[in-house]
């Protein structure tokens, strides 16, 4: 099997991953996955699709993260997993969408506006 690769984005983080067949190590940014994200829950969104598929200890994954907070990261290293995933075995697509690790969340901070001091928020209104 050669390498395969995927891209996934959350927020303004971006994961490049690249799977090969292997011993279940990931490593992201040339560091552990459990160094990287010592929180178990981000971890466990990591490995959600590899679970879902039963396929943690079958392939090695080396992935980029750039942009964003941690969740942010995690989510987009998530969705990056899952396409290249799919990119192995077409017919695991339908089980990987129905639990929603296919889907781009495409929620983004709303810009600030002009005469206001945050998105929506506005300065105190006085009648006098």
């Amino acid at each position: 099997m050669e390498m395969i690769n995927a891209i996934g984005r959350r927020k303004s983080a971006i994961a490049r991953v690249y799977l090969t067949e292997g011993s279940g190590k990931i490593t992201i940014n040339k560091r552990d996955l459990t160094e990287y994200f010592p929180s178990a829950m981000l971890q466990y969104v990591v490995k959600q699709p590899l679970a879902l598929l039963e396929v943690e200890g079958k392939y090695d994954i080396k992935a980029n993260l750039d942009g964003g907070g941690y969740t942010g990261q995690s989510q987009a290293l998530r969705l990056a997993i899952a396409r290249a995933l799919i990119k192995i075995n077409e017919e695991d697509k339908k089980s990987l969408k129905d639990h929603g690790f296919l889907t781009r969340d495409s929620r983004v901070v709303e810009r600030k506006k002009p005469g206001q001091p945050k998105a929506r928020r506005r300065f105190q209104f006085s009648k006098r």
